[in-house]
């Protein structure tokens, strides 16, 4: 067997096993922004697909298929949530300063799944700390991990 005809049936194989991109349970709570991302996400996607299939790259082709299957379905199930402004509960969308027993302070925004980039500030909707927010007050605590947080700031942002 020529090494040729190795490396396309491996090339092949490799395209069969990609597998789909998983996509959650959760209902897909998205932001203005998250939206947003989404939809250039799809348009870079499409661009990208295009000038695969000029070159006929197949594995290419493949990889922007399988993405593009997983964001047309997340653009399909999005539901965009704005958080109320100037409500005093912690919600979806919101931006929350907490202040940790040590005195450390950090700054989250909870935003929908595909959003959140906890290097950047923003926190999944379904992520522990997310969860343990939701519904409380400036001056409330919140646990995670064993760890005390206290809500010193919301904002609409």
């Amino acid at each position: 067997m020529s090494r040729a005809f190795t490396r396309e049936e491996d090339s092949e194989n490799a395209i069969a096993g990609i597998g789909e991109r998983p996509i959650s349970q959760h209902r897909n709570l998205v932001t203005e922004r998250g939206l947003a991302l989404i939809d250039a996400e799809l348009v870079t996607l499409r661009d990208d697909l295009a000038r695969a299939e000029k070159r006929a790259d197949r594995e290419r082709i493949a990889l922007i298929s399988r993405d593009l299957r997983y964001w047309t379905a997340r653009r399909e199930s999005a539901e965009l949530s704005v958080p109320e402004p100037g409500s005093d509960l912690v919600r979806f969308g919101m931006g929350v300063t907490l202040e940790g027993d040590d005195g450390r302070k950090v700054h989250w925004k909870i935003v929908g799944e595909d959003e959140a980039d906890p290097a950047k500030g923003t926190i999944s909707h379904v992520s522990p700390m997310a969860l343990a927010l939701y519904g409380k007050r400036v001056g409330e605590i919140a646990v995670v991990n064993g760890k005390e947080w206290e809500i010193v700031k919301l904002s609409d942002n």
